[in-house]
C-alpha cells in the first residue's frame, strides 16, 4: 500500500509538471535503457529499466532584466527485476539562467531509492531506502542547425541519506554510516519540432563504512545507466 501511495504521488506531480499552465513552457519523456547495479563485492547485474520524466517552466526566465526561469518537475524509475535493481522517485525544482545557447541552473532535489534485498550469510536481509536531499549543477547546451541538437549535464556529490527501515527485513540494523558518494549524468539529443528523442548515460556511487550497520559492505553500491528516451515539449 505505501509503494502504491508512494507511486501515484509520483505520477501526481510528473503530471501536473507537464500541463501547460498559462501556457508556459515543459517537457515529458519516456525512457526505457538498461541498468547494471554491484552492490560491494558481488558481481554486476545488469536489467531492463523503464521511466518518465517531466519538467515545466513555473516561472519564464526574462532576458532583459536578468531573471532566471523557475523550473519544477519529477521522475520516476522502475526496474523489470526488483530483486537486483533499485526503484527511484525523485521531484525537483529550482532556477535557471540563460546565456546565449547556454543554461546553467541549481535543482532541489528531493530522491526516495528503494534498494533491493540482500543476502548475508544465507539470510535475507531487506535493505533501507534512501531518501536523499540533492542540489545537482544543471548545465544545458543548444547547438546544430536551429539549435535543435542539445547537450546536457548533471552532477552533484551526495549529501547522508535518511534511511527508512523496512518491516519485511528479518533484521533489524542500526542505520549504516555514510562515508562519501555521487552521481553524474550526461545526455545527448535532437528536437524534431514539437517532440524529442535523447541518449542517457548516469552513473552513481554510494560508500557506507563497514561496521555493525552495513556487514559485508552489503549497502556500497554502485550503478550505470544507459536509456534512450522520446518525448514532447510545449
Amino acid at each position: 500500500m505505501k509503494r502504491c501511495k508512494t507511486l501515484l504521488v509520483c505520477v501526481c506531480l510528473i503530471f501536473l509538471a507537464v500541463v501547460p499552465a498559462y501556457c508556459q513552457r515543459g517537457t515529458f519523456g519516456i525512457n526505457v535503457g538498461d541498468t547494471a547495479d554491484r552492490f560491494d563485492s558481488l558481481p554486476s547485474v545488469n536489467g531492463l529499466e523503464f521511466g518518465i520524466d517531466g519538467q515545466i517552466a513555473v516561472l519564464q526566465a526574462n532576458p532583459k532584466s536578468g531573471r532566471p526561469a523557475i523550473v519544477a518537475g519529477g521522475e520516476i524509475r522502475l526496474p523489470t527485476d526488483t530483486g537486483n535493481h533499485a526503484r527511484e522517485y525523485a521531484i525537483f525544482g529550482g532556477p535557471e539562467f540563460n546565456a546565449h545557447n547556454f543554461v546553467f541552473g541549481v535543482h532541489v532535489q528531493v530522491r526516495k531509492i528503494v534498494l533491493p534485498a540482500a543476502n548475508v550469510d544465507n539470510q535475507v536481509f531487506a535493505r533501507d531506502s534512501l531518501r536523499l536531499v540533492e542540489l545537482p549543477i544543471v548545465i544545458k547546451y543548444k547547438f546544430g542547425p536551429a539549435k535543435r541538437a542539445f547537450a546536457e549535464v548533471q552532477g552533484a556529490p551526495e549529501f547522508t541519506p535518511h534511511y527508512r527501515h523496512s518491516s519485511a527485513s528479518l533484521v533489524s540494523l542500526p542505520n549504516p554510516n555514510f562515508d562519501h558518494a555521487y552521481f553524474v549524468r550526461g545526455t545527448l539529443g535532437y528536437t524534431f519540432g514539437n517532440w524529442y528523442a535523447k541518449a542517457t548515460y548516469e552513473t552513481r556511487y554510494f560508500k557506507f563504512i563497514e561496521n555493525a550497520g552495513n556487514p559485508s559492505n552489503l549497502y556500497n553500491w554502485k550503478s550505470n545507466l544507459i536509456s534512450g528516451g522520446v518525448g514532447f515539449s510545449f
